[in-house]
Formats: C-alpha cells, structure tokens, sequence
C-alpha cells in the first residue's frame, strides 16, 4: 500500500515519485501475474538449446484453471442484493442492468483473483447517470493517508494512447485532474468537481494479503512445466536414438538402404558377433511421473483450488461432494466478506452523488447475498426451503433457492398471485363479485350487525 501524511496535496513530483513505484510493481510482481493467467510462463523465456536437441516448451496454464474454476464458484450465480426500501431497491435495480454489473462484478472478481486486488471507479456520465468500471493494478493505484483508519486519499488511472505518450487522471474527495506524461508529469486542463462524497474509486481486495490465487503457487507451476518439457525431449530422443553397429563396417549405399528398407542383414562367420541396437538414455519415466503427479497435487493444495475435471470428482455427490468443496469454500466465504466491505464503500460513495437520487445514508440497508457455485440440487434445495416454513421469515427461504436472482421482486411476485388468488375465490363465492363491492354481508350472529 502506498501511504502519505493526511494533509498531503498532490503535486506533480508527488505524482512522479508514485507513479514510478507502481511501475517497479507492475514490472516486478504484476506483470509476471498477468502473463501466467495468459500463459505466458518462465519456460519460455529459457535460454534455447542446441539445435541437435529436443527443446520442448510446453506450458500448462494451471493459473488460468484455478481463476477461472474459483471466480465460477464464488461469483457464477451472480450476487443478489436485498433492500427493504423499495425506492432504493428500483435505483439498485436500474443501477445494476445501466452498467451491466453483474458482469463487472464477475470481472472484477476474476482480476482481484488474479493480482490480489483490484479497483472499481465511479463516475457521471454524459447522460447524467451514475457510471461504474473496473481496472486493474496494471492500471491504477490508490494512495492511503497514513492514519490506523487508511483512508483513500488519491486515486490515480494512467494509460497510453497510439502514440505511446501517457495521459492520466487522479482524483481526491472533490476533483478529478487530468494529466499527460511527455518526459515530465503536467497538468492538463482545469480540476473538474466531481460530486462524490470521497474519493470517487474503491479497492477490492482478494485477501488482507493482497495475493493472488494462484500466486503461491506459481513456483510449482514452473517447475510442472520444466518437468513434462523435458518428459516431452525425452519422447524426442527415444524417437530419434542412433543405432549402434559394433563389428561390421557399413558403406554409404549401406546405410541408404538400411534406413530405406529398415532391414538388417549380415552373414559371414563373425554373424554371431556382431552388436546392433540403439542407444538409448537411462530410462527416468517413473520418477518423471511421480514428479508430476506430485506437483499437480500440490498445485491445488496449496491453490485451495478443487481440480474438479478429475476423474474421480464427478463420482461424489451430496455431503461427499461438499467435504472435496470444503477448503475452497472457505476461500469463497473470506473473499465475500472482503468483496462485501468493497460494496458497502461503492454503495456509499454512489449515494453520496446527488444524481443518484438517494439518501446518503441509505446504503445501511442494503445487503449483499453471495451463493457459492455448487451443482445444484433444486430437490434439496425446495426441500429445505419447504422445511423452514413456519420458522424463518420468507426471505431467509428463498436465500435457499438458487433459482431465485432477485428474492425482493420474488416476494413481490408471490404476494401479487397471492392476492390474484384471493380475488379469484371472492368472486366464485360472491356471483363474480368481490367481497368489497357486496351491499352488505351478513355478520357473525351476535354481532348486531345482521342485515334484515
């Protein structure tokens, strides 16, 4: 984390200094990040062996595996938000389908995965709405004031254009100043006021760590890949073994024919001596293989990552199924909490804008719902569901169904067929009129309101 004095003001050479440290981060740590979920591994920059040898680079995206299988887990049923208020309730709504959230939500859980952390901006758009993107550490870096509460002072967005010159943005709890980088940092324009209540951007964070996912395990992914390379050179060499021809002298036309017709006949009296055979490396494919087989364990170990496209996985189900899923739904259950303290500050720094149209502090009833990814079982689940009735409300009913995207407009729906119902069974009692447009209904006796 990069931190500065609270009372600090931005400045150009402030500006220079930080934007050098994040590019000695994007350099040292991010970058090589970002290369392993593309595929892009150590092995391929070895330094090449003689042409007379095999040299197989081969490199297995473990990375990208173990993202994209833990950010389908986590975020594949996308998050439900509930809202008691049904004001607040219809802007989330319209909010969330305006900026297509569920898949920034989705991205932005893949790029937290990925280097650790990850950044959301907010901004007002030209049609006068709220807007909402993502970013990565590759293109943007927060700065802390330097108190226990490290609260976000800086916000800063840089990139380069075709010409490959840097422009930028920074942002504090009032402006947005733009910038451009043309062997020094400068201000381009005048600051813009941009109405949020802070600094108008939120870190998500993978962990308190800021690690990757797979990035401790990254050093066993290398050594995977330098493992089945040279498992492959060794095919190569088995292939391409010379033959050995101990006691007879071959001509040139000999050897022509001998790998035209792949025949081997000698005679004469010292037959018996002759050796021919190949010559051939000793042979090391148990221990290759048990290498292998041992880091491949270790990869989703130490990834708290299930390998789910093992054999042996889709054999289980029902509590079995859960106990396999166990160590990377505890992974799931961390990573909610920290993406649900990154919404609380989104829901309250977009409240704060009056465009929005809201309370500033209407974003306290607001309550994300996360649903872990696993096969579902829709028996089960309406079993359970049809169970809790009676002994939790009917909210905490539906948070059960996987089925159900959005619980509020769920409960609206079921109230609506409800009262449809009631209306339904009023007018084949009443001669198809509903009990309120009855002259007069006879009471309960005793009651003094008989009609005569």
């Amino acid at each position: 984390m990069f931190r500065v004095a609270a009372d600090t003001g931005m400045t150009p050479e402030l500006l220079a200094k930080y934007m050098t440290k994040h590019k000695t981060e994007i350099t040292q740590r991010y970058q090589k990040l970002h290369d392993a979920y593309e595929n892009k591994y150590a092995i391929s920059q070895n330094v090449k062996k003689p042409d007379w040898k095999p040299d197989n680079r081969i490199p297995v995206n473990f990375a990208k595996y173990i993202t994209d299988t833990m950010n389908g887990f986590f975020i594949g049923i996308p998050i439900k938000v509930i809202c008691d208020d049904e004001g607040v309730s219809k802007y989330l709504e319209f909010l969330d389908q305006y900026n297509d959230q569920d898949d920034n939500n989705a991205e932005l859980s893949k790029v937290c995965s990925i280097y650790g952390k990850g950044y959301e901006m907010y901004f007002v758009d030209e049609e006068g709405n709220i807007g909402i993107t993502y970013l990565t550490p590759l293109d943007a870096f927060m700065i802390y004031d330097d108190s226990i509460l490290e609260r976000p002072l800086f916000f800063v967005r840089h990139y380069k254009d075709a010409d490959n010159v840097e422009w930028g943005s920074w942002s504090d709890g009032q402006v947005v100043q733009h910038f451009v980088n043309r062997g020094s940092y400068k201000w381009v324009g005048e600051p813009k006021r941009h109405g949020f209540g802070g600094v108008p951007a939120v870190e998500f964070v993978e962990n308190e760590e800021r690690m990757g996912i797979f990035e401790s395990a990254l050093p066993m992914i290398d050594a995977y890949n330098k493992a089945i390379s040279e498992k492959a050179n060794d095919v190569d060499y088995f292939a391409d073994a010379y033959l050995k021809i101990l006691g007879a002298a071959l001509s040139d036309g000999e050897l022509t024919n001998l790998r035209r017709n792949r025949i081997i006949n000698f005679d004469g009296e010292d037959a018996g001596k002759l050796v021919v055979e190949f010559l051939q490396k000793p042979n090391g494919d148990a221990t290759q293989e048990n290498l292998i087989n041992r880091l491949e364990k270790l990869i989703f170990q130490i990834s708290m990552v299930a390998n789910i496209s093992d054999e042996n996985f889709g054999s289980s189900s029902g509590i079995a199924l859960k106990y396999k899923l166990q160590a990377m739904s505890n992974l799931a259950k961390t990573k909610a909490m920290k993406f649900k303290s990154g919404m609380n500050r989104r829901y309250k720094l977009i409240f704060s804008n009056p465009v929005s149209g809201m309370k500033k502090d209407a974003w306290v009833g607001i309550e994300p719902v996360f649903t872990q990814n696993y096969p579902a079982n829709l028996l089960e689940e309406s079993q359970i569901a049809g169970n809790l009735s009676g002994i939790t409300s009917r909210e905490t009913q539906l948070k059960v169904l996987s089925v159900v995207d959005n619980i509020q407009q769920e409960i609206e729906r079921i109230e609506e067929e409800e009262t449809s119902q009631q209306d339904t069974v009023m007018q084949q009692m009443f001669g198809g009129v509903t009990k309120d447009e009855q002259p007069g209904i006879l009471e309960e006796p005793g009651s003094g309101t008989e009609e005569t």
